[in-house]
Formats: C-alpha cells, sequence, structure tokens
C-alpha cells in the first residue's frame, strides 16, 4: 500500500478491533458471572435448588430402567419450560431434554447448575424461557418464565443482561466500537500524513529550482521539527548558491574593465606605430610594423575576443542559474509573459550562413515560443562546437518530431569530427571539461555546450549527443513548438 496515511489509519483500526473483541469476551464473562451473582443475592439459586428437588423426587428411582428415567425427564422439562439433563452416579448422560441440548449446541446461555441427588445422580438444570423466548434467542427470560428476583415470571434485572446473554448484544457493541474508531482515527492521521505531503511537495518544489521556496513548521512535533530543519538547510542552501552566482558575475562584470583597458590600449598602440620615428621621408606611415609585431597584435586580438566570449558566457550561465526555478517544463501551456515568438528556421538559416554550414533539411517546423538570443546563442554554440572539433563541413537538419506527446522542434548539428565516447556523452556538457586530448590550443574553455544545456532546459528542452554513422557526432538539440514561456533574461 502506497499511501502511508491508509497504512497508519489501518494499523490503528485493526490494532483497536482487537482491543474490542478482548474486551468484549472479559464484558462477556463479566456479565456471567454478575448473573450468577444477582441470582444468588435474589434467592434466585434457593428457589431452583427446591425446584430441581421436586424434579428430583418425581423422577423414577436409580434402579429402575434408564429409558423410563429419560422418558420422565423429558415429560418434566417440556412441563416447566425448563432445560434439564441427568447423568448416572458414575457420570454418565442417562437423558438430556432437547432444549438443553440445544443450549450446549448453540453456546447460548450460562452454564447448567449441578444438584447433586441422594442417589449419586446428578440433575443438571438450566433457567427455562419467557413466553416467545425461542423466538428471540434461547437463553431469553420474559415476564412469565423467569426465576429472577421478584418470583417467577419476573425479569427483574435480568432485563438489563438480555442481550448480552443472547449474543447479539455483544456483535453490536463491537460493531458500533469498531465504527466509531474507525471514522475517529481517520481525520487523525490524516491530518498528520497530510503535513508530511506537504513537506514533500515543498522538497520536491525546492528541488526542482525554487530555491526561496519554505515549508510550514508550524507546531512542536516531530514534522514540525523536521520541517523546520529542512527549512533551515534550504535558507543554507540558497544562500551558498546566491553567494556562487553573485561571485561569478562580479567577477565577470570586474573582467570586463581590464578587458576594455586592453582593447584600448591595443588601439593606442597601432596608432603609435604609425607616428613613431620609423616613417621615412615620402613614405607612408607603416601601419602593420614588422611581420612579428603583426602576428602579436592578432594573438592579441584573439586572445581578447575569446576573453570577451568567455566573460559573456559566464554572465549567461550565471542569470540563467539563477532563474533555474522558472525553467518551462515540454507542454506546460502557452506563451505568457509576453515573450516573443521565434522564428527557429531563420535563426538556424543565419547562423548557418554565418559558419559557412549547410542546412540540408527544413520541414514541418513552426514557430517557437521563447527568448530569440537565447535560441541563437545555443545554434551557435552547436555550430563553433562542429567548426572547431569537425573535420570537413558542417551539416544541419531542422524538423519536426514528437517526444513524450509533446511536438518538438528538433535541430542536428552534423560533423566529421573525432566523436564522442559514449561513457562522455553527458560529461561534454559539463562547465569547463573537455575531452581527453583536446588541447587549449584548439580554442574554447569548455563552456559553450555545457551553455547550451542550460538554455535548453530554461526553454524547457534537451540537448544530447549520438554517434554518427559513418563517423562524427550529432548534436541534438529538441526545443517545445508549444510550451510556456520562461522570464526573458535581462541583459548585461
Amino acid at each position: 500500500m502506497k499511501s502511508l496515511y491508509l497504512r497508519v489509519w489501518l494499523t490503528v483500526v485493526v490494532v483497536l478491533a482487537f482491543f474490542a473483541l478482548g474486551s468484549g469476551w472479559l464484558a462477556q464473562r463479566h456479565v456471567d458471572q454478575e448473573r450468577e451473582r444477582l441470582m444468588l443475592q435474589g434467592g434466585g439459586g434457593e428457589r431452583v435448588r427446591a425446584l430441581g428437588e421436586l424434579i428430583a423426587q418425581a423422577l423414577p428411582e436409580a434402579h429402575e430402567d434408564q429409558d423410563r428415567q429419560a422418558e420422565a425427564l423429558r415429560a418434566w422439562s417440556e412441563r416447566l419450560r425448563m432445560p434439564l439433563a441427568l447423568d448416572d452416579a458414575k457420570g454418565r448422560r442417562i437423558a438430556a431434554s432437547a432444549m438443553f441440548e440445544r443450549r450446549q449446541a448453540e453456546g447460548l446461555g450460562p452454564a447448567p447448575w449441578p444438584l447433586a441427588l441422594d442417589d449419586g445422580r446428578t440433575l443438571w438444570l438450566m433457567r427455562g424461557p419467557r413466553p416467545g423466548g425461542e423466538r428471540r434467542g434461547a437463553g431469553y427470560d420474559g415476564p412469565e418464565g423467569g426465576t429472577g428476583p421478584g418470583g417467577p415470571g419476573r425479569g427483574g434485572p435480568w432485563a438489563l443482561l438480555d442481550p448480552w446473554r443472547s449474543g447479539s448484544g455483544l456483535v453490536a457493541f463491537m460493531a458500533a466500537l469498531f465504527l466509531a474508531v474507525a471514522l475517529g482515527a481517520y481525520p487523525v492521521v490524516r491530518r498528520l500524513t497530510r503535513r508530511l505531503e506537504t513537506l514533500q511537495r515543498g522538497v520536491e518544489r525546492f528541488g526542482s529550482g525554487s530555491l526561496g521556496h519554505r515549508v510550514d513548521d508550524s507546531g512542536q512535533d516531530e514534522v514540525a521539527q523536521l520541517a523546520a530543519s529542512f527549512n533551515r538547510a534550504a535558507e543554507r542552501i540558497e544562500s551558498l548558491v546566491q553567494s556562487h552566482t553573485r561571485l561569478v558575475a562580479n567577477a565577470s562584470h570586474e573582467l570586463r574593465s581590464p578587458l576594455a583597458r586592453l582593447k584600448v590600449a591595443l588601439g593606442l598602440m597601432q596608432d603609435a606605430q604609425m607616428l613613431d620615428g620609423r616613417v621615412r621621408d615620402g613614405q607612408a606611415p607603416d601601419a602593420g610594423g614588422s611581420p612579428m609585431r603583426q602576428r602579436l597584435r592578432q594573438e592579441i586580438e584573439h586572445n581578447l575576443r575569446e576573453l570577451d566570449a568567455l566573460i559573456e558566457e559566464l554572465l549567461l550561465s550565471s542569470r540563467l542559474q539563477a532563474q533555474a526555478g522558472q525553467a518551462m517544463s515540454p507542454g506546460s501551456g502557452g506563451a505568457v509573459g509576453g515573450a516573443a515568438v521565434v522564428d527557429l528556421l531563420a535563426t538556424v538559416a543565419e547562423e548557418a550562413a554565418r559558419s559557412q554550414a549547410e542546412l540540408t533539411r527544413a520541414d514541418g517546423v513552426t514557430p517557437v515560443a521563447g527568448e530569440e538570443r537565447l535560441m541563437r546563442r545555443a545554434v551557435r554554440n552547436l555550430l563553433e562546437n562542429a567548426r572547431r572539433y569537425g573535420q570537413g563541413p558542417v551539416e544541419l537538419e531542422l524538423r519536426h518530431t514528437v517526444l513524450r506527446g509533446v511536438a518538438m522542434a528538433e535541430l542536428r548539428v552534423l560533423d566529421r569530427g573525432p566523436g564522442v565516447p559514449l561513457h562522455e556523452a553527458q560529461r561534454i556538457f559539463e562547465p569547463f571539461y573537455r575531452l581527453p586530448g583536446h588541447a587549449e590550443s584548439e580554442g574554447g574553455v569548455g563552456l559553450g555546450l555545457a551553455l547550451v544545456r542550460q538554455i535548453a532546459q530554461h526553454l524547457g528542452g534537451q540537448v544530447d549527443v549520438q554517434p554518427r554513422e559513418g563517423g562524427g557526432s550529432c548534436f541534438t538539440l529538441s526545443l517545445p513548438m508549444q510550451a510556456g514561456v520562461p522570464r526573458a533574461v535581462s541583459g548585461g
């Protein structure tokens, strides 16, 4: 059984049901003992003994034929409407009336009373039923058939014990107790487990990225203490994540200042070369300088561009991390928040032309809801990765597909590079991770694919890589064609 509240509730009900059975059995014993006490206190015992002695005197002698004894016993039982039985001196049953046998077979009523006769025989007696007693249950004492206090035919206190004597009262009591316990325990148990379910939903919401979410920790019990412990842990985690995000963002912003100064210095250096004393008579200023200086300048410009791209990717990554709780899942609804509808085909075509890649297939793709700048960055990073590590032309395919019942736009970027081992297929999307053997001289810092995955998840999609038939890799970016639109990532 999956529901905790049902397990707890059934445990309580079953335990109390056993308790009710035990209590009923003890109550029945107490009723029997109390009945015996009331009969003795009220003189009922003396009357039964006297009646038994009269019956004994009317019975045939012990040495007479047992059939005659049995016939006489049954006759007196019918006349007095009292269950009777007779044993010989050795304890062997001589005869028993039909009412006596029926009472013993049904297990109803008190135990029979033994009356020792002078000749060694034992006469067993039970209290007889009132008129209609057989219809209402054996052992029922009516106003004309009882032998309780008040004389024959007067029920007295026995009227209070009649339902218990018939057994129906005990069954009704246990059923009522079971129903009361079941109805009373359910809301208590449900309230306890509902708090656990609320805590579970809060933990899942926090784990999905809503780091500011807290659960209700009111109360003094263990559930409240657990909720309070979770809130404290969540607060520390949120503080650490925010500190990390601020650190990355602040570091990226701080790096932009020296980067700008380097660019200015590089421009001033070029101007100074044109005005230095190496200008000859009648010659134009040498803007390029020596070949060595040209190579150094190109290297500096290349490194500055990479540093600028790194800072931009760090800033974008930190903003996506800060808004991770707002990532949309596929099929979560229509566009919200006024976000633009992006023509993915046009974006892919522009980036393919820019990277000199070939768009070989594009069919069935409608505009998707999202942020054009993020989609363009994801496509550009995939193309740049294929250009850097691939060999030969890069091909793109854009098509419509269905993933888990959701219409998706699927972009496939195919290259003829060395490929990605299957055991590395997920690690390459981790920040700053490089495949073994890919040196820094090939360019990049290992953030491009990680940023693609962040963008895909932010837009409610996914990205993966598979080996390409004939060698190389196939990177697949899937974005929902009908999905909720996350809030736009602010520029920096």
